[in-house]
C-alpha cells in the first residue's frame, strides 16, 4: 500500500505530472494509475516485468497501473550462450530476447537511467531522442522502483588494457571476438613476418571463471576446426593461454571438477597459468607476473564484474562492494517502495548456516528472485503480506568446448560428455520463450549434420566504412578505425 496515494484500485485517478511524463508520450496519454518503474532489461528486469504484467493484468487494462522499463538495449541477452554464439554454434539473433515482443503490456524506453532520487521518487533518464533534441536528461516520476541495472566488467589499471583488451560480456563483444580470432588467422596466413604471425596466433584469456573458461574452450574448438581450411596453419601453431590470479579455475564446480577442467584444457595444449596476473599488455605484448612475455594481438579480459555505475548515483543504501543492501523480501533495506535483485542486490541467503551469507550474483538466483520480487511487489500494492526469497544452490555446470564439460549438481559430479550434455539441457530449459528454445534446438541439430561456418564478418561492425572511403574520393581519411587489436578487416 502506498501511504501517499492510497491503495491500488481500478479507475484510480491522480493528477498528471508533466515533469514525470514518459518521453515520447502526449500528456493526455499518461495513465492515471501507479507507475512501476523497472531500471534494466536483463534477467531481473525482464522477468520481473513479465511476471508483473501477468499479475497486474486487470490493473494494466483499466489504467490503474503502468509498467515502464528503461533499458539501453531493446533485448535481453542470455549470457550463458555467448560462448556458443562466439563459436558459431548458435545464431547471435537467437541468444537475445526482444523485449517489446515479450513485454507487450509494458512501456519500453530505450535509454539509460543516470541517477535516482528515491526521496523524491524521480529517476534521471537519457534516451536517443534527448540526445538528438539536445534537451538533456529528463526526470521521470514513479511510485514503485525496481532497480536491476546488472553489472559491468571489473577492470584493473593494467597498462595497455584499455587500448588492446577485449571484453566478453555482451553479444557485440562475443561476435566481435569471433570475427577477430578468424581475422588473426587470416593475418597469420598471409604475412611473411614470423613475429607478426606468432603474435596473431597467440590468444591470451585473463580470468578463470565461467566466462573465461567457456569462451576459451569454445573458441579454441572453433579455431582448431577452422585451421584445416588454411594451407599454412596447423592447430599446433595456435597458442592459447589462460591466466588466473587464484590457485584454481571454475571454483563454483568444486576443487575436484576444477582440477579436471585444468587437466582437460592442458591436454589440448592450452597453457593454464594459476596464481598469475596480467601486469601489462602495452605495445601488444602480454607481460605476466611470473615473468613470461607473449607478443599477442588478442587479450580477452574476463576477470570478474562489478555493480553498474547507476547504483552509486542513487540515495539508496549500499554495502562495501557497492551492491544495494536488501532484505530477504527483496526490498531495499530501510526503504519503502524500492526493490532490487540480481547482480545489483546484496540479498541475504537464508538457506545458509552463515548469518552473513549472501546469494551469489548469478543467473540461477536472478531468475528466481525476479519471480518472488514481482509477487511481492504485486502483493504490496494489494495490501497483502510479503514472502521471503529462499533457494538453495542446485549446483553448477560449465562447458569446456564441444562434447566436453564439468558439472557439480545436487552433490553429484559429472565430467566429459555427460556434463556437456547437462550444460546444454539446463540452459536450453532456462532460455526464455518457446520460440528461442525451438530455434536453438534446431541449430544444434543442424550443426551436428553440417560443417561449422568459418567466415569472419568483421566489416559488419563498420558498415559505412567502404562507402565513406568511396565518397571521400578514395583517400580513406574518413574511414572509421576499429579499436586497436579489434574486429574489422582494416585493423591489420
Amino acid at each position: 500500500m502506498d501511504k501517499r496515494r492510497g491503495p491500488l484500485r481500478h479507475g484510480m485517478v491522480k493528477e498528471a505530472d508533466s515533469r514525470g511524463q514518459i518521453p515520447g508520450t502526449p500528456p493526455s496519454a499518461r495513465p492515471c494509475g501507479k507507475r512501476l518503474l523497472v531500471l534494466g532489461g536483463g534477467y531481473v528486469g525482464m522477468y520481473t516485468a513479465l511476471h508483473l504484467q501477468h499479475r497486474l493484468k486487470g490493473e494494466l487494462a483499466h489504467g490503474a497501473a503502468e509498467i515502464v522499463l528503461i533499458t539501453p538495449d531493446p533485448y535481453m541477452t542470455y549470457q550463458p550462450f555467448l560462448p556458443e554464439a562466439a563459436a558459431g554454434s548458435i545464431s547471435p539473433a537467437h541468444v537475445v530476447v526482444p523485449l517489446r515482443r515479450v513485454l507487450s503490456k509494458c512501456r519500453i524506453i530505450i535509454g539509460e537511467a543516470t541517477a535516482v532520487d528515491h526521496a523524491k521518487r524521480t529517476a534521471t533518464v537519457t534516451t536517443l531522442a534527448t540526445e538528438e533534441e539536445g534537451t538533456g536528461a529528463t526526470e521521470l516520476t514513479y511510485d514503485e522502483l525496481v532497480i536491476a541495472p546488472g553489472s559491468i566488467s571489473r577492470t584493473l589499471p593494467v597498462p595497455g588494457l584499455a587500448a588492446y583488451g577485449i571484453g566478453f560480456k555482451t553479444l557485440e563483444e562475443a561476435i566481435g571476438l569471433r570475427n577477430h580470432v578468424i581475422e588473426q588467422m587470416d593475418i597469420a596466413s598471409s604475412t611473411r613476418d614470423p613475429a607478426l604471425r606468432d603474435a596473431a596466433l597467440t590468444f591470451v584469456f585473463v580470468g578463470g571463471g565461467y566466462a573465461g573458461v567457456e569462451a576459451l574452450g569454445e573458441l579454441e574448438d572453433m579455431a582448431r576446426y577452422t585451421a584445416r581450411y588454411y594451407h599454412n596453419i596447423k592447430p599446433a601453431d595456435l597458442k592459447w593461454i589462460l591466466v588466473e590470479a587464484s590457485d584454481r579455475i571454475l571454483p563454483e564446480v568444486g576443487e575436484e571438477m576444477g582440477g579436471y577442467a585444468i587437466r582437460e584444457l592442458r591436454s589440448r595444449n592450452i597453457d593454464v597459468r594459476l596464481e598469475t596476473r596480467l601486469d601489462s599488455c602495452e605495445n601488444r605484448i602480454a607481460r605476466l607476473s611470473d615473468g613470461s612475455r607473449f607478443p599477442t594481438r588478442t587479450v580477452v579480459w574476463t576477470a570478474g564484474v562489478k555493480p553498474a555505475p547507476l547504483l552509486a548515483a542513487t540515495d539508496l543504501p549500499r554495502n562495501s562492494h557497492g551492491r544495494l543492501r536488501c532484505t530477504p523480501r527483496l526490498t531495499v533495506e530501510g526503504t519503502e517502495h524500492a526493490w532490487a535483485a540480481g547482480d545489483a542486490a546484496a540479498v541475504p541467503d537464508i538457506t545458509s548456516d552463515d548469518p552473513d551469507a549472501l546469494c551469489a550474483p548469478n543467473a540461477q538466483h536472478a531468475v528466481r528472485q525476479a519471480k518472488v520480487l514481482a509477487e511481492n511487489l504485486a502483493a504490496s500494492l494489494h495490501g497483502k503480506p510479503l514472502k521471503e526469497y529462499a533457494h538453495r544452490n542446485a549446483g553448477s555446470v560449465a562447458s569446456l568446448g564441444l562434447h566436453r564439460g564439468v558439472a557439480h549438481v545436487y552433490g553429484r559430479k559429472f565430467k566429459g560428455y555427460p556434463a556437456w550434455l547437462m550444460h546444454r539441457i539446463y540452459h536450453l530449459s532456462r532460455v526464455p520463450t518457446l520460440n528461442r528454445k525451438a530455434r536453438i534446438l534446431a541449430e544444434w541439430t543442424l550443426s551436428g549434420l553440417f560443417k561449422r561456418e568459418i567466415v569472419s564478418l568483421g566489416s559488419l561492425e563498420h558498415p559505412r566504412a567502404e562507402f565513406e572511403q568511396a565518397a571521400g574520393g578514395g583517400t580513406g581519411r574518413n574511414t572509421p578505425k576499429p579499436p586497436s587489436g579489434g574486429g574489422g578487416p582494416r585493423s591489420t
